[in-house]
Order: structure tokens, then sequence, then C-alpha cells
């Protein structure tokens, strides 16, 4: 697949999604009155309580993107520094206090980690952000360490702290840098994962309200009547999976036009 076609194709599976997920809420007016459970009209037919699925296609995507892409950007604030200063320090006690608390981490199944941890806390967005960011940092800070380990043996960096460079310099401007395309490759697949935990937390009913308008709750709650009306499960998981290929496609597509600039 040509660059150009693998960015068209991305830009188009990521932006029907997004775009129906972000401006979507601001289409809905009043919601319709409930009708009969799983039949054909409106549009899309009703769900499994007779609301209409075109709305709650509409209103059910917001939570997923936002959820999924803040829960990734807060996962790399806290996993990148971390990588970087492990792998940067020239004391063992502390690269193994930094790593050695995520690698327990990192043994618990995604799934497991997430039911365990929801059921502790409050329901709620902000609730599922920390969740899904607590179980990918450490993923992150172990890329980041062994992306930061190979650039911090370089030459250049016994040059630099030579030369008298500050720490953060060597760090920030040097290390994080060269750390750029290994974190870009790494993005796409995070995200994706993300996605994958909202999805699954919804489909479980974790840190989600069982009548939430959401697209993974929607596939949950609906796949009773699949063989009745099934653009109530159809749809919204077509949805998700645009998003993920499409996530996929460009962060790919952008990842090997940098590696051709280069």
């Amino acid at each position: 697949m040509g660059p150009v076609l693998r960015w068209g194709l991305g830009g188009v599976l990521l932006g029907v999604p997004a775009v129906i997920a972000l401006a979507g809420p601001l289409l809905v007016g009043e919601p319709s009155p409930r009708g009969v459970s799983f039949s054909q009209g409106p549009f899309l037919g009703t769900d499994f309580v007779g609301r209409d699925v075109g709305e709650q296609v509409l209103l059910g995507g917001r939570t997923v993107v936002t959820v999924a892409l803040t829960a990734t950007a807060l996962a790399y604030l806290v996993g990148t520094p971390l990588g970087v200063l492990a792998a940067m320090t020239r004391r063992r006690w502390l690269d193994e206090l930094l790593m050695r608390p995520l690698d327990l981490l990192l043994a618990i199944p995604s799934l497991l980690l997430l039911i365990l941890l929801a059921a502790t806390v409050p329901p709620g967005p902000l609730t599922l952000i920390a969740i899904v960011a607590v179980i990918s940092a450490p993923e992150v800070a172990r890329i980041s360490r062994a992306a930061a380990l190979e650039i911090a043996a370089r030459p250049a960096m016994e040059a630099m702290r030579l030369q008298g460079e500050t720490w953060w310099r060597r760090a920030i401007g040097y290390v994080g840098r060269s750390m750029l395309r290994t974190l870009l490759a790494d993005l796409g697949v995070r995200v994706v994962g993300a996605l994958y935990l909202v999805a699954t937390a919804g489909f479980l009913g974790v840190g989600v309200p069982p009548d939430a308008s959401d697209w993974a709750v929607m596939v949950d709650r609906n796949r009773t009547g699949m063989f009745l009306q099934p653009w109530a499960v159809v749809v919204p998981a077509l949805l998700v999976v645009m998003l993920a290929v499409g996530l996929n496609l460009l962060f790919d597509g952008a990842q090997r036009r940098r590696g051709e600039a280069r």
C-alpha cells in the first residue's frame, strides 16, 4: 500500500468515527420518545429499551474517544519521564526502585487489573481515565527506558557530559528528541490499546452505567437482539474498529515518512 493511499484510507477510517464522536452530541436535539425494543424504525431502529439507535450512536462516541486519548496522554506524561530517568541514572538502586513496582503491574493481566481497580474506586469517566493510564504507564516506561538506554550509551552523550552540558539538556534535548521515532511508533499501538480497554470496560459495565450512551455499552446491551435488529450492535462495533485501524494506518504512515526523511 502506497503512502498516499495509506494516509488517505487512515484519514477516512479515523475521520468518520472521530467526527461522529466529537460533533454527534451537538446534532442531537430532544431525545425521541421510546418505542418498541429492537424494532426496525426509525433510521437505524431501536435498542434494547426502545431508544433511537441513531441518536445513541451520535451520543456514544465522545466518552470512548476522549477517555482513550486522555488516558494515553497521561500514561506518556508519567511513563516517559520515569523511563528516561531510570535509563540515565548512574545509581542502580534508583533504576531498581523505579522499575520493579512497574514490573509488578505488568505481571497482572490488563483485563484483571482493570476489573480490580474499578471495583475499588467510584465509577465515572475520570476514574476510567486514571485506570487506563495506570495500566498503560508501565509499558510506556519500559519502552522509554529501553530506547533511552541505547541513546544514553552513545559517544555523543559522553561528549556532551564532558563539555559540561546539564543533565536536563542531555535528557530532554538529546535523549528525548532521539526517542521520538520510537515513541511515535508506540503511540499508535498505545492509543489502540487504550481504546480496547475503554471498550472492554464499557462492554463489561466497569465504570460505566449499564444504560449509558456509549458505543461499547451499546454492543454489550444490544447483543441479545442481534438477529432482530443488528444495527444496534454492528454500527457502534464498526465505528470502534474504524478508529483502531485508522489510527494504526496514520501512525504507521507518519513513522515511515519520518524514516524516509532521515
